[in-house]
């Protein structure tokens, strides 16, 4: 088949890495333009570039904009027989319509929960066991289209959004080639999705990463460790904003929390110990402002933290103000 592979970021490259070792290296590969990165602002590829490049793909299209006309008349040119669609941009219908088999799409949920731009974030906050992937042919509406094929992976108690990330672009890269080969042979399903049960899962923004100590050590913990490693779950220390990265919930200190102001460190010996609403937490990476994320032991021998002292959420540090 003649593939057209869109995709950005390093979630996609394990799926046209894929895709080229199961017989099927795309002949034209869509990414984004060439971006200036570091103090420098030298200009970087990006991952799905320079994945096609080590794979000798030539063809490499950089759009600024999948709305120009120029994009989709450069597709139309190239007759392809299949999109495939993974951490891409929103297509417009005009280029959803040039493939003769159809354009499909990867997304990091079982849909049709968690339809938006940040499904495994959302699944790692609410305290998932449970996650996968699901491919589905593109519609003008996002998310929405009918279902191929999915794929599940256990959530771990205390993996964060980057680990389930790490292992879901695997899984996926599994689930675009048995879509390409179903595609192929014509056997693909369409499956309706039931709107009803659709969920959201919004972008995560970074004014909703305070850690909101006030709820149970589980809603914490699963905060801290959905907004990791992006945006970063945070709080303060006084004036100085902590991120905390990984965090594990503490059974055998729910008795001391109890009745102590959420936010107040229970332990500072070798750990951060944190009472929250109900139960406690263990900070165990944190970094303060400028430096580099350190165990909680080697955060503490460096940074002035004692019991008792207490750690607040933006709405609490405005209420005390």
């Amino acid at each position: 088949m003649n593939i057209v592979f869109m995709g950005t970021p390093e979630f996609a490259v394990p799926s046209l890495e894929a895709l080229s070792d199961a017989g099927y290296r795309p002949q034209t590969v869509v990414t984004g333009p060439d971006r200036g990165r570091g103090r420098g602002q030298s200009m970087r590829p990006t991952a799905v570039k320079k994945a096609a490049q080590a794979l000798e793909i030539d063809d490499i299209l950089q759009p600024d904009s999948v709305h120009d006309a120029s994009f989709a008349e450069s597709l139309r040119e190239r007759a392809p027989d299949c999109f495939v669609v993974v951490a891409f941009k929103i297509l417009p219908p005009s280029v959803l319509s040039i493939p003769s088999k159809g354009a499909f799409n990867l997304h990091g949920s079982l849909l049709p929960a968690y339809r938006g731009a940040a499904p495994i974030h959302r699944a790692v906050m609410n305290g998932d066991a449970e996650t996968g992937v699901t491919t589905f042919f593109l519609e003008p509406k996002v998310d929405t289209g009918d279902m191929i094929l999915k794929k599940r992976m256990p959530i771990g108690p205390n993996e964060t959004t980057g680990d389930v990330h790490d292992r879901m672009m695997h899984l996926g890269a599994e689930a675009v080639v048995e879509t390409v080969q179903l595609i192929e042979q014509g056997t693909a399903p369409r499956i309706p999705q039931d709107n009803d049960a659709a969920t959201p899962a919004p972008k995560v923004h970074a004014e909703e990463a305070d850690i909101p100590w006030s709820a149970s050590a589980a809603t914490v913990h699963n905060h801290i460790r959905g907004l990791s490693p992006i945006p970063g779950a945070w709080t303060l220390h006084g004036d100085t904003r902590l991120k905390v990265y990984r965090s594990h919930r503490l059974e055998d200190e729910a008795e001391a929390a109890h009745d102590t102001t959420p936010g107040t460190v229970l332990s500072t010996n070798g750990v951060v110990h944190v009472a929250c609403g109900s139960g406690a937490v263990s900070l165990d990476v944190i970094q303060q402002p400028g430096k580099q994320r350190l165990d909680a032991e080697a955060f503490v021998n460096g940074y002035p933290m004692s019991a008792g002292d207490v750690l607040a959420s933006s709405a609490t540090a405005s209420t005390v103000a």
